[in-house]
């Protein structure tokens, strides 16, 4: 019989990314929690605060919450006491450190951080630039982007440049193919610009294979050797070594961890 699943309930005044992603990042740590997550956006009202965390008192689970307006904080502490609800707070202790260690006081406006300004639209302009020069369509893009990502076949440079970009970062990927010379543009850049990636030949193995499965084709071709594998890895390591770029090892790496190594280089 399934475990009966724990509930965590998120509230913000704001789109609630801040709180689900440190509830998020707190659940990984847990093996075996059956979690249902429940998700309050845009509240701006007490009336409605009141609702929600009665709704949340059913469930015996807690609240974790984003919460910039006085009125709403004063509120949702008094509910809890009121609910016997647990609440976490996840802005308030960051706020009142800047607050006691740098003497400012904070703006108390929600939705700051997704506000259309000149970072929003830096971001707009990073992803569609990185989406236009994906798999190595626009060399010349090259000389223009903040990080060349490089790479043989399946090394996650798509999505892996798409996660950058949300950061504001202009990037290019390109595959590295042994029997395709690579541009002359590579040469040109400064080596901190440019990441190679790289792969254990066997998990590169497992997922070529897990790939033509998906596409239906057969899974003993060239492309899903390991003879071939250890090739493309070892002429690519090469090519990393005569650009003299940094080179990551994304095996059994999550995308954000390896966007994170990459953000220290550049």
């Amino acid at each position: 019989m399934d475990e009966p699943s724990h509930f965590i309930t998120i509230c913000s005044d704001s789109l609630g990314d801040t709180a689900e992603a440190v509830v998020q990042a707190v659940l990984h740590q847990f093996e075996n929690q059956r979690v249902t997550i429940k998700r309050y956006g845009n509240v701006r009202h007490e009336d409605e605060l009141r609702k929600l965390l009665e709704e949340a008192a059913k469930h015996n689970g807690f609240v974790a919450y984003t919460l910039v307006q006085p009125e709403l904080r004063e509120t949702i502490r008094e509910e809890a006491v009121r609910l016997d609800l647990r609440i976490v707070d996840i802005m308030g202790p960051m706020m009142q450190a800047f607050i006691d260690t740098f003497n400012d006081e904070p703006r108390q406006r929600p939705g700051l951080l997704h506000q259309l300004d000149e970072n929003y639209f830096r971001r707009i302009e990073a992803i569609e630039f990185t989406v236009a020069s994906d798999d190595g369509r626009d060399l010349g893009a090259m000389l223009k982007a903040d990080i060349v990502l490089l790479g043989m076949s399946r090394t996650s440079k798509t999505p892996l440049g798409i996660f950058l970009a949300h950061r504001g970062k202009k990037v290019v990927n390109y595959p590295i193919v042994p029997e395709i010379s690579p541009p002359g543009q590579l040469f040109k850049l400064p080596p901190q610009r440019m990441i190679g990636l790289t792969m254990e030949p066997e998990h590169m193995l497992k997922i070529r294979s897990e790939r033509l499965k998906v596409l239906g084709l057969p899974v003993g071709s060239q492309y899903a050797s390991l003879e071939r594998i250890k090739e493309e890895i070892h002429y690519a390591e090469a090519l990393f070594e005569r650009l003299g770029c940094p080179v990551i090892d994304i095996t059994d790496k999550a995308i954000e961890e390896t966007a994170g190594i990459i953000m220290g280089y550049i």
